[in-house]
Order: structure tokens, then sequence, then C-alpha cells
């Protein structure tokens, strides 16, 4: 994940400067707010890269469950970086309004944009097909920002070609109002998923039941399986639950069944942390008598 989210900072810099050509060839304001997204996008691979290395340290003593959180933090960051880039754009297209001027070159520019839009998207897939991969919220986060840019740069593209062909230059601000818009929706989605995970928020439905069929299948000898809790942070997932076993059951006898039941899970979810608190029969709350060890 460190090597791409070096290679990230490259590609950003590399359309950036696309782009601020693209932008200084046409005095566009619509690619100016293209250019702008992307200098957030460069600030956001420092951010991203910064937030990589900090989440893999092993865990020390301030930190006994890891740092696997600091992803978080960068894709608040860019969330952030992305609703002032929006402002700044609308600011640019105020000034535009009162001062309409004809695109330079606009074929020369666009295609120059262009360029730098096919890179993105190439980019961005890979980002993010790596983010969900390594469960890497930071990647994500990157990746489905530089698609954003790219959707905002293919409507850019069309309507400034419109422009061009019918003479409206009102179109060149409305389009740049447009790409302010959606990224400032885009900005808003990455820092409320960013929340949620700071919030430490559970497994989803499906990951939940592969979980519980995981710790059924492998508990044999317990009694009963009750209080599943499951939190997200970063690219690790943390699983406790509590598991009922006869009151009579040696330690020994019971520390294999929770060796089983972790390496199970160890095996089908990458960096998963598991805790598991074993009680007596005495603490069930389901009655005994069934085959299949039960969740309560």
């Amino acid at each position: 994940m460190a090597t791409l989210a070096v290679w990230s900072i490259v590609v950003a810099f590399v359309v950036l400067g696309f782009k601020a050509a693209a932008w200084w060839i046409t005095g566009s304001v619509a690619l100016y707010s293209d250019a702008l997204e992307s200098t957030v996008n460069v600030i956001a691979a420092f951010a991203a890269y910064w937030a990589i290395q900090v989440s893999h340290k092993p865990a020390d003593d301030d930190h006994p469950f890891g740092h696997h959180k600091a992803e978080y933090f960068s894709a608040v960051l860019e969330g952030v970086l992305i609703v002032v880039a929006a402002l700044l754009i609308l600011t640019e297209v105020w000034r535009s309004w009162q001062n309409a001027a004809p695109l330079e070159q606009p074929w020369k520019g666009l295609a120059v944009n262009g360029v730098a839009t096919v890179i993105n998207a190439v980019w961005a897939g890979i980002l993010i097909r790596a983010g969900r991969s390594d469960k890497s919220p930071a990647l994500v986060a990157d990746g489905q920002h530089i698609m954003t840019d790219v959707v905002t740069s293919v409507g850019v593209f069309v309507g400034l070609v419109g422009a061009v062909l019918t003479g409206w230059r009102i179109l060149d601000p409305a389009l740049a109002v447009i790409v302010a818009l959606n990224i400032l929706w885009q900005g808003w989605h990455v820092i409320g998923s960013s929340l949620n995970g700071l919030m430490d928020r559970a497994v989803d439905i499906q990951e939940n039941i592969r979980i519980r069929d995981i710790i059924s299948a492998n508990s044999k000898g317990a009694i009963e399986v009750h209080d599943l809790k499951t939190r997200i942070a970063g690219r690790a997932t943390f699983i406790e639950f509590h598991l009922i076993v006869d009151g009579d059951m040696p330690v020994r006898e019971s520390h294999l069944i929770c060796d089983r039941i972790e390496d199970a899970l160890k095996a089908e979810i990458p960096s998963v942390r598991v805790v598991i608190h074993v009680e007596p029969d005495d603490e069930a709350k389901l009655p005994r008598g069934t085959t299949a060890v039960p969740f309560a």
C-alpha cells in the first residue's frame, strides 16, 4: 500500500501539471475548477501516504490496539480540502461572471485536459481496487475522489465543447458551478464515511453472518455463543464474544476451542483481532439440547 501511496503522489503532480496547462492555455474557469480539484488530490496523496505509514506501525504501550485509525484522519482531511476547493471555485466563478471573456485555444486546452482525465481514470480504478482489497480507507477515499474528478472532467469537456460550438460563454462558469456542487457532495460523503470508522462502526450484515458461521463451525465442545460485537478500524476487524462451556471443562480444553475459533477467523478475515470471554454453563442464555452451538 505504501508503494501505491507514493505513486499516487507522482500521478497527482503529473495530472495537476496537465490540468494547469489546460487552464493556462484556454483561460476557462471550468478548467480552472478542474485544476483546483487536482491540487486537492496532491495534498490528499501526501496525507494518504503519511496515514498509511502510521497505520502500519505495530502496537505500542501508548497504542495497545494499534494505529489503524490513522487512515480515517487522512480521509477526513481530504473531505475538508474538497469543500475548501469547492468554495474557491465558486469565488472564481463569481469573478468570471463579472468579467466574461472568450476561451483561447479551446481545442488545444481540451486535448491536454483529456490526457489528464485518462490518466486519472486508470489510476482511480487501481486505487479503489487495491484499497478495498487491503481494507485501506485512505486509498479508497483517494481513489473515489479521483474518480469524482474524472466524472467532473468528462462533464467539463462535453460542456466546453458545447460552449465553443454555440458561442455561449455562460456555459463556462455554469459548468464550474456544477463542478463545485458535485465535489461538495463528494466531500461530504468522504467525511461521513470516515466518521463512521472513527465511531467504531460494526461490520455489515453479510460480514456479520459470515463471522457467526465461522464461529459456529469451529466451536465444537462449547455450549453457546452470545454478545457478539464487531468494529472496523481501517484494515483491521475487531471481534469479541462470550463462549459458554461446561463448568467442569478443564481450562486447557476450553482454551483449545478458543484457539480453533481464532485460527479459523484469522484464516478467513485479514487483519482480524479476536477476544473471547469464556464463561461456565450457568451463564448460558438459551436452553441446552440443540445439536449446533447456538447464538444468543
